[in-house]
Formats: structure tokens, C-alpha cells, sequence
């Protein structure tokens, strides 16, 4: 129990004090940070060579199942938030140096010993033994920082909105191929027995939950979030951060700068692309249009900035409502669509829902703040998405002349799906 209590100190230490060094890398340099990952490399290796100790699951070195797993996830934590050019700094450093480390000690053996005057004599095998053991694990772990980092972006494409997943299968499934890699030399070169592979996994393991959590935390409360463009593409490292880096900017600059929501252009190109699906799969599609009541009113008593304000406030409650697969845009000054695969009469409780948040989010606030909307969905009729829009704001607009604050959504069919598609405009100030 007590190693156990220790190699949680150990994780809880090595990780506090290198984000520590990595969050103040604005001020004190990211080289610290770099060179802290360095100087712990050579008592990782020799701690994972020589150094163990009894667990209930098996033996454990706390060089490769603290330090190792460790130093990756602090690898891990530079792609994310650095760029590609920054995070093979230190492995090419770590492997480079550790040829030069080799290539000296050979040249280090052929000196003539003198004996010191207790009669010892320096253990330039050990060190010999220690080298090679260094530039194998350096090597697999330029190896585990390309998979880590493949891994990270694939998993992307499942699991974005949810970090904590995605970081830790991608660090434990680098974690396995790692420990078998450097078990197989531990085997050749220190005899190390085989209960040392399954133990040093298993422990692993944990460690890559334990970093995991540690951070995801740190990520969320300590970083901010930010779009990193990569310098280039003249090695493999920038050849994998590209894509993911690439798509995110993509879907930054498809957004509107105000409320963060997808702009109108996103609204034009991905409802044509949703419709054509429903229809494509019969999968329901309903649009609902969200109109702020007196919007002009609250503008010309209060300001454009609380104007802003409220803007930022709707687009919050809407980000927070839709749901997996759903699109919130703001298509106008004041006026904002989702696009939600739900049937026509959910579709409207959705809406109703929302109204519902938009005035308990304003009971703190200096005034009343309201919204109206108006719902359509896919059907025979309304095989486009300017149909599809025309109907929902011809709603919207019903909603506005009969009293605001209500959403309207009358069973598909009921009114003319032909008309013109129209803007937001005429409706200011309703």
C-alpha cells in the first residue's frame, strides 16, 4: 500500500511541476520546460533498468510507469497547445544526444584508466550498457510521439467533445506499444523477468488515467483555448498537426465573430447539404427560426454593447440546447436558425423549451428579454431549404403579429410552402 501511496506522490509531483513550468513558459521560456523533460530522461531510463519495487499486480519501476508515461503526456500537452516545430525540439534533442552519449563512451573506453586512491575504477560498461539502453527508448519514443499524436487526431474525428476520451486511449494504447518495445530490451540487456512486462503494463495503465485526468483538468482551468496555425510541412510532425490544425481553423472562420455561432454562409451550404440528406434517408429535419422581441428597442435604450450582450447571452442558451448532430446559426442582426433532426411536434417543444431558457437566463437582467420562432420541417412540399426557410419564417412572423414571446409551428402543409424566400430585415424591431 505505501509504494502505491508513493507512485501517486510521484505522478502528483513530476506532473504538478512540469505544467507549472509549462504555464509560466510566456514568462521564464519554454526552454525550461524542455530541459526539465531532458534532465529526466536519463533517471527514467536508469530507474526503468535497475529499480522496482512490489505492487499487488506485480514488480513496477517508477522511471517508466511515473516518469515515462509522464513525459509523454507532457508531449502530448505541447501538441496541443504549441506548434509541430516545438514539439520535436525535444525529441530530436533526446535522440541526438543520446547518440553523442554512445559515440563518446566508445571513444571514452579507449582512454587508459588511472585508479583512484581508494583503488576504485569507473563503470564505463555500466554506462556503456545505460547508452544503448538510452537511444532504445528514445528511439521508441520518437516512435511514440508520432503514434500518440496520430492516434490524438484520428480520435478527434470521434470524440472532440469529449477530451477526457480521447486523451486517454490515445496515451494508454501508445503506453502498451511502448512497454513492449522497451520490455524486449530490458529482457536482452538486464535479464528482466517477465513479470516486470505484465506489472510495468498494468501500472501503466493507471498512470495514463491518473495523467489523463490530470490533464484534462489542467487544460480546462488553466489553458486558454486558442487556433494554432503550423509553420510548415517539412516534416512528418507538421505533416500531422496540419489537418486537424487546418480543419479547426476552417471551422473557426465559418462562424460568426459575435456569438461564436455558424454564420450565414455555413446556414446556406450545410441546410442544402441536411436536407438533401433527410430526404436521401427519410431522417426528420425541422428548422426553427429565433427571432429577439424588441431587439431595436433594447439597442436604442440601452446601447449597442448591451445590444451585444444579449446577442452573446441567446447564442449561449441555444449552443447549450442542441443537441449531437444539430446546427445553431445566427443568420441576421438579431435572428438566429437550428437545424435539428427531430420530427415536426418535438421540433416545436425544442422550440418551446428554448423560449423557456432565454427567459429564465434574463431574470437577472435589466429588462424582459423574449423570443419568438417559428418551425418547419422537411415534407413533400418543402424539399428545399429555401422552402423549408420561407415556411419557418412566414411562422416566425405569425409569432410576432399575435402577441411575441411564443413559438409557431402549425402542422406541415397548412400554409403556402411557396413564398419567396425572405430576410430578416423586414421584421426589424418587431
Amino acid at each position: 500500500m505505501l509504494n502505491s501511496f508513493l507512485l501517486l506522490a510521484e505522478a502528483v509531483l513530476y506532473f504538478g511541476v512540469m505544467v507549472t513550468l509549462f504555464r509560466f513558459r510566456s514568462r521564464i521560456g519554454l526552454g525550461v520546460f524542455v530541459c526539465a523533460l531532458g534532465v529526466m530522461h536519463f533517471l527514467e531510463t536508469y530507474l526503468a533498468s535497475v529499480f522496482y519495487v512490489a505492487l499487488p499486480f506485480g514488480l513496477v519501476s517508477p522511471g517508466s510507469a511515473v516518469l515515462f508515461s509522464g513525459k509523454l503526456v507532457m508531449l502530448l500537452l505541447l501538441y496541443i497547445k504549441e506548434d509541430a516545430a516545438t514539439v520535436r525540439q525535444p525529441i530530436y534533442g533526446l535522440l541526438l544526444g543520446n547518440g553523442l552519449m554512445i559515440g563518446l563512451v566508445l571513444l571514452l573506453r579507449m582512454h587508459a584508466i588511472a585508479t583512484l586512491p581508494d583503488g576504485r575504477l569507473p563503470d564505463i560498461g555500466f554506462i556503456d550498457e545505460m547508452g544503448w539502453l538510452m537511444v532504445w527508448g528514445t528511439t521508441l519514443l520518437f516512435i511514440d510521439a508520432i503514434l500518440i499524436i496520430l492516434l490524438y487526431e484520428k480520435l478527434g474525428r470521434y470524440l472532440r467533445k469529449s477530451p477526457f476520451a480521447r486523451i486517454l486511449i490515445s496515451v494508454a494504447c501508445v503506453l502498451t506499444f511502448d512497454q513492449a518495445g522497451f520490455f524486449a530490451a530490458l529482457h536482452i540487456f538486464a535479464d528482466a523477468p517477465f513479470a516486470v512486462f505484465f506489472g510495468g503494463w498494468f501500472a501503466k495503465m493507471i498512470a495514463a488515467l491518473i495523467f489523463s485526468g490530470m490533464l484534462v483538468a489542467y487544460l480546462r482551468w488553466f489553458e486558454a483555448r486558442q487556433i494554432v496555425v503550423p509553420r510548415g510541412l517539412s516534416d512528418i510532425f507538421d505533416t500531422l498537426t496540419y489537418r486537424e490544425r487546418y480543419e479547426a481553423l476552417v471551422k473557426h472562420v465559418g462562424r460568426d465573430g459575435l456569438t461564436g455561432l455558424l454564420h450565414r454562409g455555413s446556414f446556406e451550404t450545410d441546410g442544402e447539404a441536411a436536407v438533401a440528406a433527410s430526404l436521401r434517408t427519410t431522417k426528420p429535419l425541422s428548422l426553427l427560426i429565433i427571432d429577439v422581441d424588441h431587439f431595436k428597442s433594447i439597442n436604442d435604450r440601452f446601447g449597442h454593447a448591451e445590444g451585444d450582450k444579449v446577442l452573446k447571452s441567446i447564442a449561449a442558451v441555444l449552443a447549450e440546447a442542441i443537441g449531437e448532430g444539430d446546427q445553431a446559426f445566427r443568420i441576421g442582426g438579431e435572428e438566429f436558425a437550428i437545424l435539428c433532426w427531430r420530427p415536426h411536434s418535438v421540433a416545436r417543444l425544442f422550440g418551446e423549451s428554448i423560449r423557456h431558457a432565454v427567459k429564465a437566463s434574463a431574470t437577472a437582467s435589466k429588462f424582459d428579454l423574449t423570443v419568438s420562432a417559428g418551425v418547419s420541417t422537411v415534407s413533400d412540399s418543402t424539399r428545399r431549404l429555401a422552402d423549408l426557410f420561407a415556411l419557418a419564417d412566414q411562422r416566425l412572423y405569425k409569432a410576432k403579429l399575435t402577441g411575441r414571446d411564443r413559438v409557431i409551428g402549425e402542422p406541415a402543409g397548412s400554409e403556402n410552402h411557396g413564398a419567396a424566400w425572405t430576410t430578416p430585415e423586414h421584421r426589424t424591431g418587431l
